[in-house]
């Protein structure tokens, strides 16, 4: 999964907000698949023999780990080169403030940004459910270190 991420952020387009959110939603896979993988990874106490719980726990959280910190980079690289685009922009506004392209460019960045800005928010949102789901499951068998 770190290695489809990892591929996935390189080829991650910040130009196109649509784009950007499919990406996301690919990086996104193992949080909305959590609850199937801690099936898979905790046993019922008529299988407890059979397969090691904290072995299992402790590999789902070092993928979601993983993935956190992946997507988080990849939104913040797209923060960051809005940003830079947005500040070039002004610029040219500066030097040209008649021309309506350039506003319109400017404006539509912006917006970008904003958007971009909140998606920090909603990871933040599906860190915190993913990580309440792990938490209820492997509890017994694993403590994560704090994040």
């Amino acid at each position: 999964m770190a290695a489809a991420g990892e591929q996935e952020l390189s080829q991650m387009s910040c130009d196109d907000f649509t784009e950007f959110k499919e990406a996301l939603k690919v990086l996104r896979l193992l949080d909305d698949k959590i609850i199937y993988r801690l099936n898979k990874s905790v046993p019922t106490t008529s299988f407890a023999d059979e397969i090691n719980a904290e072995n299992k726990c402790k590999e789902l959280y070092t993928e979601l780990v993983s993935a956190y910190s992946t997507r988080e980079k990849a939104v913040k690289k797209c923060v960051i080169q809005v940003s830079s685009t947005i500040q070039k922009l002004q610029e040219r506004r500066e030097v040209d403030s008649d021309n309506p392209d350039i506003l319109r460019h400017l404006r539509n960045e912006q917006t970008k940004l904003r958007l971009m800005r909140s998606e920090l928010n909603v990871e933040e949102v599906v860190q915190q459910r993913s990580l309440k789901v792990f938490n209820e499951k492997c509890w017994k068998v694993f403590k994560p270190p704090s994040l």
